[in-house]
Order: C-alpha cells, then sequence, then structure tokens
C-alpha cells in the first residue's frame, strides 16, 4: 500500500468522521453532561463499532452485514432508544455545581461504550462507506498487515475527531459556575442527545 493510497484512505475517513452527525453530537453531549469520560466512552464505543465493519470489509463479509438488516435495525433501535431517554433525563436532571460533582454518583461508563457501539453495528452508512471506498481507494483485496495499518489510521483520525469534540466540550463544562447555567447546559446536551436519537432513527 503506497503513501498516496493511504493518504486518500485518511482524507477521506476524516471527512467521514469529522462530518456533523448523531456520534459527534452524541459526544459532545455525554462530555457536557458527565465529563470528558463518558464522551471518551462513547467514542470508544463507536470506534469498536468502526473497526468491526472494517473485518467485516475486508473479509467479504460486509454484503452479509447488510442482509442482518432487522438485527442492524434492532441494535440501531436500541441504541437510539437509549439516547432518548438518557437526554430526556439530562433535561429533566436537577443542576449539580462542579463542587458537588466530586461526592455525586458517577453514571456507569459501560452504557455509553454499549451505545456507541450499538449505534455503529445498527448504522445502515457504514457498510455502504467500506463496500464504495475500500475497493476503489484501497483495493479489492487487502493482507493482514495492510488491514492493521488501516485500522491504525482509523484510530488516529478517531482519536483526534474524538478528542477534540471532547477538549471543546470539555472547556464549555468547566465554564458553568451557576445553577442557572448548568440547567441550560443540561437542557441543550439533552436536547442534542434526544435529536441524535431521533436522526438515528430517521436514517433510514
Amino acid at each position: 500500500m503506497d503513501p498516496t493510497t493511504l493518504l486518500a484512505f485518511a482524507a477521506a475517513f476524516l471527512v467521514f468522521a469529522a462530518s456533523p452527525g448523531p456520534d459527534n453530537m452524541t459526544i459532545v453531549a455525554r462530555t457536557l453532561s458527565h465529563g470528558p469520560g463518558a464522551g471518551i466512552a462513547y467514542g470508544f464505543g463507536m470506534v469498536v463499532g468502526i473497526l468491526a465493519f472494517l473485518v467485516l470489509a475486508v473479509t467479504g463479509l460486509a454484503v452479509v452485514a447488510q442482509e442482518l438488516g432487522a438485527v442492524m435495525t434492532v441494535l440501531r433501535d436500541a441504541g437510539a432508544a437509549y439516547l432518548v431517554w438518557a437526554g430526556i433525563r439530562l433535561w429533566t436532571a436537577e443542576p449539580v455545581l462542579p463542587a458537588e460533582r466530586a461526592g455525586g454518583a458517577r453514571p456507569g461508563l459501560a452504557a455509553s461504550v454499549l451505545t456507541g457501539i450499538a449505534l455503529n453495528l445498527g448504522n445502515p452508512k457504514m457498510p455502504l462507506f467500506y463496500l464504495a471506498l475500500l475497493p476503489n481507494v484501497v483495493g479489492a483485496t487487502l493482507t493482514p498487515v495492510q488491514v492493521a495499518i488501516l485500522a491504525s489510521v482509523i484510530l488516529a483520525v478517531e482519536a483526534v475527531v474524538i478528542g477534540g469534540h471532547v477538549l471543546l466540550a470539555g472547556r464549555l463544562r468547566r465554564a458553568l459556575r451557576t445553577r442557572a447555567a448548568i440547567r441550560r447546559a443540561n437542557r441543550v446536551a439533552g436536547g442534542v442527545m434526544v435529536g441524535a436519537g431521533v436522526a438515528v432513527v430517521a436514517a433510514r
């Protein structure tokens, strides 16, 4: 795999990863509401789903994944329902000041990871993305070493995209010092999460 091909794949995936959508909105919302750990946890689950589709695509199973429509729909709808539920809870939650957060209960990160996995495994655009990109940009067949290189590129791009969203949202979260400001941020984040859940289901 020559450097030009690798750069073309990285550029195409960067556009795909950085485009505004439910995933990036959810990372921002989770970071605003529960801190950087929650945003990173969701991003981690998202990357697991993306890498799973990479493996399916290079082993020729992406077409099979497309055929498992019912399973993918259940995964996607379950993840979307969780986002809507969590968004409503956040909208109605009492604001918590930064000084009170240290002693309060932290939400489990596992739910964020699992939601990220479910939404990406249930994303109907993911197999189409790989089926269109890999043969035209990378080639029809890949060796295990080339797959590892592509996975490394995906991880690097997602680290930048996820890290950037978490960093910006984290800075905004630290700037919230009053209950009124926190309540407004909670409602914005909750609304974003509900909107992301609805957008996931609508994107059929």
